[in-house]
Formats: structure tokens, sequence, C-alpha cells
């Protein structure tokens, strides 16, 4: 098997696109690692450069201890999966499968054994014989899983090979996928912009954002104590709830978070108190998953947001409510891209129409490295450029189909120990990290 290290990787492109930014990582022997992010992050360059079909700017990529930037991707026992399946046409399933073998001039009674135990554990061993417009999409993505398990490579490098599937063919085949890869021991690096896919399947997960690595850890990890602002909004369903909160300290007794007319009290016996109480006199982000929100009377005693229903959302399973409690919300964009313009109060049309921008939002070409410098450096509260505000919509989870509707009043409770905390440059406040 194969373990992989990035040291410090950059890939700038001939026309001055920074695709990789300073990247360390670390990949160990037989570890499912996925990177994780939106189109243009930088994740497929990181793959092909591993794989050697791109040579970084800077930096080192090293396979089992040793250097290989130099080394040409056919001696780097690798095996790669593509998006769009990239077989054969006008061969067999049999003849795609048995290609890399017959490269390698394996004797075809042995490729034939080969081929055959291949496509018996990936379910296509009846369609051997047949052309690859002849069968269905997940059997073509077993095809060209087929052909790099046949290798035996040291490496698997997979770059988004569900993207193209139905949801309940990616949910079986992501199953098969984990359970195959791990079966055979093969350090794998996958590649995705589904956090499902991330979650369900990884060991660990890489989180890229514009070419920067943002976080790094189990699914457990980078879900429940997220290092950046920009992970507690890219990972979860719903979002992350964030909120803007100035922070004023009463010491020995707790420290409070106001959030415009309401606030949430923060116990001084919480370890976490006082890390938080640095930030006296200041703004800072708080976030709040919506398994951290419990629908109560309007007079339960403790720490409890009111509003209003401002708009549901029905799911079959459950209801979401996106309740109005008079706080500022804090929106991260995935790829960096300013909004044209923040969101006018009350203007539903506008808000359809900046968030159809901030999903549509392309890269604005080159980025030169002071202005990356200073761009990373300013406060995620001010920056109109990379982050706008917009009174705040709290996602609570309901019963499926309650019997609420916009404009009802609700109140629900908070579990403070759920509550995550981010400063105004994006960056975790916390202690006992991980």
């Amino acid at each position: 098997m194969t373990t992989v290290a990035l040291k410090d990787v950059t890939k700038i492109f001939p026309d001055g696109t920074v695709a990789v930014d300073n990247v360390s990582l670390d990949v160990n022997d037989g570890e499912f690692m996925v990177l994780l992010g939106p189109s243009g992050c930088g994740k497929s360059t990181v793959l092909r450069m591993v794989a050697g079909l791109e040579d970084p700017s800077a930096g080192a990529i090293l396979l089992d201890g040793e250097l290989a930037n130099d080394l040409p991707p056919r001696e780097r026992r690798i095996a790669m999966v593509f998006q769009d399946f990239a077989l054969y046409p006008h061969m067999s399933v049999g003849e795609n499968i048995g290609f890399p073998l017959r490269l390698s001039k394996v004797e075809p009674t042995s490729r034939g054994e080969r081929v055959a135990d291949v496509a018996s554990a990936l379910g296509i061993g009846d369609v051997l014989g047949r052309k690859p417009n002849q069968l269905s999409g997940g059997q073509r993505q077993r095809v060209a899983m087929g052909r790099a398990i046949v290798r035996r490579p040291g490496l698997f490098l997979m770059d988004e090979p569900l993207s193209n599937l139905d949801s309940g063919l990616r949910a079986e085949l992501r199953a098969e996928i984990s359970g195959l890869v791990r079966e055979l021991g093969v350090s794998t690096i996958y590649v995705t912009h589904d956090q499902a896919e991330a979650l369900t399947m990884a060991d660990r997960v890489a989180i890229m954002r514009r070419g920067v690595l943002q976080d790094v850890g189990t699914p457990t990890q980078v879900y429940g104590r997220p290092a950046t602002l920009y992970v507690a909004a890219f990972l979860g369903s719903p979002r992350m709830n964030l909120l803007e909160a100035s922070v004023y300290v009463h010491l020995d007794r707790y420290v409070t978070l106001n959030l415009g007319d309401q606030a949430l009290y923060l116990p001084w016996d919480d370890i976490r108190a006082r890390a938080v109480a640095h930030y006296h006199g200041e703004r800072i982000v708080i976030g709040l998953r919506a398994e951290a929100l419990t629908p109560v009377g309007p007079n339960t005693p403790g720490d409890v947001l009111q509003g209003r229903i401002r708009y549901l959302e029905h799911h079959g399973h459950e209801s979401l409510a996106f309740l109005d409690i008079g706080a500022t919300a804090v929106v991260v964009d995935e790829m960096g891209q300013a909004p044209a313009e923040p969101a006018a109060e009350g203007g539903a049309l506008r808000r359809f129409g900046h968030a159809m921008q901030r999903l549509t939002a392309r890269s604005g070409g080159p980025v030169a490295t002071e202005e990356r410098t200073s761009r990373s450096r300013t406060s995620v509260l001010s920056d109109e450029g990379r982050h706008h505000r917009r009174p705040a919509e709290l996602a609570v989870r309901l019963a499926p189909y309650p019997n609420v509707q916009p404009g009802t009043a609700l109140s629900v409770s908070v579990r403070m120990d759920a509550l995550h905390f981010f400063d105004d440059r994006g960056d975790r406040i916390d202690v006992g990290w991980r």
C-alpha cells in the first residue's frame, strides 16, 4: 500500500490563477481521505498533482516517503477513477476492465481470471460481453471501478465518480465503494463536493476553499467542532445558523451574548466562557445547528429565543421553520465571491436574486498574493467582499406538517453546550481543541 504526503504544495497556472495555495496534507496507509469543497476550490488539482498529471509550482509530493514530483504517472502505482467513466466504447466490459493488464503484458489466461474475479465482486460478471452503451450509469461506474481495481494499485484516486448518477444510485454505490476499498486496504483519495459522501465514506475529511486547506479531521470532528466559519457554514443540512453577537462579561457570573433585542447567557463555570470573555465589548459570530434548538412554550425558563416564523419548508419526515428573532445573520458564500449588494430587508425577490448570485458565482480570475493575504486578515463582520449581513432566519426542526403558519410566534430553547464561537476573522474560539 501507499502513504501520501503533500508538503506546502502550491499550483499557479500560467494565467496567474492560484489553484492550490500552500497545502500540507498526509494520507496514511490504507486510509480513505476525502477532499471536500465547492467547484473550483482546487481539490481536483490536488488529485491531478498526486497522479502526476499536473506539476506543482512549489512544494513536495511524497509517495511512501520518497519525493515524487518528477516521477511519471505510470511509475506511481496509482489507479484513477474519473467522473465521466472514460470507458472505451468499442471494447466490451471485459476488455475495458482487462485493458490495463493487457498494457502490462499479463498472460491472457491470468488476465481473464483476474477480470472475472473483479467483475464478480462488483456484480457485473453477467455483462462482460456487452459494450458500454448497453449499460446503465451504475454499471458503467462499476466497470470504471473494476478497471482501476484489477491493476492492484497502491493508491486509488477518485475524482467525483458518482456525480453523474441519480441520488438513489449514488447512495447505493458509495456504500459499495467504501466497503470495497476498505476490504482491499488500499489508500484512497476521493474528491467530492457532496458533504453526504464525505461524511459517510471518509476516515478523514479535508475541506478546501479557494485553494486553501480549511480543516482536516474525522467526520465527527469537522462536523462537531469546525475549525473555521467557512467549514461551519459548509457542513450540515440545514446549514448552521450563524449569528452576530456582541459580548459583555459579568466577571465570575456569566458572559452575555447580545443578539439584537435578545440575549443568551454563557455561565462562568462553562470552560468556554473564559475564551469568549477575551472579546468583551467586541462582536463575534455564534453558530447554532438546528439540533441545538427545541420548540418550547412561551414562558419556559432558561436560555430561550423568541421570534415569528418567516417561512416553512416541508420535507416529509420533518418540517423546517425559519424564525425571525431580530438578530443579524452572517452569511458565508462558498466561493468567496461578493454578492452585488446586501439584500434589503423585506425584499423577498431581491433576497432570492442574491441567493442565486451566490449559487452561480464564478471565480474572478487571478488573485495576487498581497490581495489574498490582505483579504484573509479582514474582519468577516465588516468585509462586504466575502460576507454580507441580513436579518437572521433561525432554522428550527419541527414535526411533519405542524399546525403553524408564517407569522406564528415560536419560542425555542437553546442548548448552550452546543454553541460554536468564531472570532471576527472567522477562526474558531475554543479551548481544548480536539
